[in-house]
Parts: structure tokens; C-alpha cells; sequence
């Protein structure tokens, strides 16, 4: 992936358009670990990184592209 971790957590999460706690929420993963790949202290798997935005995408969770979420 040519994006850091610590960048495209950040990214995927503005492309939904909701905060760290809402992000957390919803995606059932800890807050503690959000934050910890987003100071760029722990790096998540590639895997989970590309599973994330294909979900934002394929559910209409990007706020950028005017659909809504949820």
C-alpha cells in the first residue's frame, strides 16, 4: 500500500465523516487501537485497511461523494 497507516485511517475515517468515537462505534474496533494506528504506534494489517474503505465504499459511507451513511 503506498499510503501510511497512520494516513489512510485518517483518510478513511474523514471519508465517512465521523469522528474517532463514531468510527470506533461502528466498526466494532477499539477506540484505544484507532488512535494508536492514527499517532502512528502501531500500524494495522493491510488487509483490514483495504476491508475498511471496500466497506465504506460498497455500503455509501463516503460522505465526499454526497451518499449518506448509515
Amino acid at each position: 500500500m503506498d499510503m501510511k497507516c497512520q494516513e489512510k485511517i485518517k483518510e478513511l475515517r474523514m471519508l465517512t465523516g465521523m469522528n474517532r468515537r463514531e468510527f470506533c462505534d461502528f466498526f466494532g474496533i477499539s477506540y484505544r487501537t484507532v488512535t494508536e494506528w492514527e499517532r502512528d504506534n502501531r500500524h494495522a494489517p493491510e488487509y483490514v485497511l483495504r476491508l475498511l474503505e471496500y466497506y465504506i465504499k460498497a455500503e455509501g459511507l463516503d460522505k465526499k461523494k454526497g451518499k449518506n451513511a448509515r
